[in-house]
């Protein structure tokens, strides 16, 4: 089956191709770096990361970019206060976000574009759009003309006159039309600016985006991504200013949004204060049972993010990890299964790809010697695929300890053997005890004990 998409500007699901047979383009938005993320934050670039490998092993190469928003009020406030230049802020932040990001399993993009690395390119972007008569200049401002661009709210599903009266729509004395956003905006002496042709100033947040993805990818794209939240202004801003800009030419194929993470049945916001840090949720809690959490509920619905979530899922990762500990004397290369490219092929569809995880993993501990290795193979490979299981199991098990702590555990572990096989079974229950007292947990297999933290 070829890969099928959900396009929010059709609202189908569509069978994808790109313009391009030897390399898709691919365009999600990046975080404004003036804090840590949240973990909602965290759900596309887990989410379409999975695309993007995908993608390459479908069509052997891709061009993926994910920006960088480096200029912005927020981070203009935040320099402020702490009375440093913006680039403090944004260097710590973006860097942070990186880290997490890898700590997550999400594979770094081709090319990480930076808002302020793109003055020039949005500048000429600007006077594209002026010479068109797409947006005008007024008072120091330069603004898109919404009504020049017909299509406006096709993409979101909005009608031009009900945006108008939204109570979002910021009025001023200088636009022409209550809808007109802002292109380029003036800047006094303590806010970051730069020369351009209206004055000193800096870029809107939303011309920044369209001009990043046109000069890395092009005047159009196959897919641009990012959260729900984003539909409407920013994407529906991007396609009228992008495509004023380039004769009407399409500039995203495909839009692909990823629903949002709710946390006590409110969705997580910062402006709500209800959220979970990833910097912090990562050390609570493993790396890996993050992502897998991320992916247990389709991309497009929303996902109810709790202790109980991160808690099952941490079984979850204990269960198959205790597969792989069993076929640790078997070999096998990791080979990804027709059953998990046709799940991510169905929009992709990661909960019934974890579902054949589960599947794979049970057929495993029950196979014969001659069906051990496949099954391996299949396991890993399907891991592979989502960015799971692809560290040791004993990494896995013996996550935040030490090494004479492991030794003094496995000792206990054999004087517990010892006793059962002398038929001391009143030493063997307190050597069990002694250890579920500590949160380790036995398990009696046919390759021996196991034994885990809980």
């Amino acid at each position: 089956m070829p890969l099928q998409l959900f396009n929010t500007l059709s609202r189908t699901v569509q069978p994808f191709a790109p313009i391009d047979p030897a390399c898709p383009t691919m365009y999600v938005c990046g975080p404004t770096v003036y804090n840590y993320v949240h973990i909602g934050n965290a759900r596309g670039p887990v989410v379409f990361g999975v695309l993007a490998q995908l993608l390459r092993r479908r069509y052997g190469s891709l061009r993926y970019a994910r920006n960088i928003t480096d200029v912005d009020d927020k981070i203009n406030a935040a320099a402020a206060e702490q009375g440093v230049p913006i680039s403090t802020i944004t260097d710590k932040f973006a860097a942070a976000y990186r880290a997490d990001m890898a700590a997550l399993g999400v594979v770094p993009p081709d090319v990480e574009p930076e808002a302020t690395a793109h003055i020039p390119q949005i500048i000429t972007m600007i006077e594209s759009l002026i010479a068109s008569n797409n947006a005008y200049a007024a008072d120091g401002h330069v603004l898109f003309a919404v009504g020049s661009f017909d299509r406006y709210g096709q993409l979101s599903r909005r009608d031009p006159d009900e945006m108008l009266a939204g109570a979002r729509v910021d009025v001023a004395p200088y636009k022409r039309d209550a809808g007109d956003f802002v292109l380029w905006k003036p800047s006094t002496d303590d806010l970051p600016g730069w020369e351009s042709p209206w004055g000193r100033g800096r870029p809107g947040w939303h011309i920044e985006c369209s001009a990043m993805a046109a000069a890395h990818l092009g005047p159009t794209i196959d897919i641009h991504a990012g959260g729900v939240d984003l539909q409407f202004p920013h994407h529906e801003n991007e396609v009228a200013q992008s495509e004023c800009a380039h004769g009407g030419q399409t500039f995203a194929r495909f839009w692909l949004h990823n629903g949002m993470l709710n946390f006590g049945g409110t969705k997580m916001s910062k402006s709500i204060g209800n959220i979970e840090r990833v910097h912090d949720l990562l050390q609570q809690h493993p790396p890996e049972a993050l992502r897998y959490a991320l992916l247990s509920a389709h991309y497009r619905q929303p996902l109810e993010w709790s202790d109980a979530l991160i808690e099952q899922t941490v079984r979850t990762l204990d269960r198959l990890y205790g597969t792989l500990r069993d076929l640790a004397d078997v070999e096998a290369i990791a080979a990804i299964p027709a059953s998990i490219e046709a799940a991510l092929d169905d929009d992709l569809n990661t909960p019934q790809a974890l579902a054949e995880v589960a599947r794979i993993a049970a057929e495993a501990r029950k196979a014969e010697d001659n069906e051990r290795a496949a099954l391996k193979s299949q396991l890993l490979g399907a891991g592979l695929a989502l960015g799971l299981l692809q560290q040791a199991p004993a990494e896995w098990f013996n996550r935040g300890t030490s090494a004479d702590d492991d030794t003094r555990i496995q000792a206990l572990v054999e004087a517990r053997s010892a006793a059962k096989a002398a038929r001391d079974f009143a030493q063997a229950d307190a050597i069990r005890k002694q250890l579920a007292d500590e949160g380790v947990l036995l398990e009696d297999t046919p390759q021996g004990v196991r034994w885990k933290r809980g």
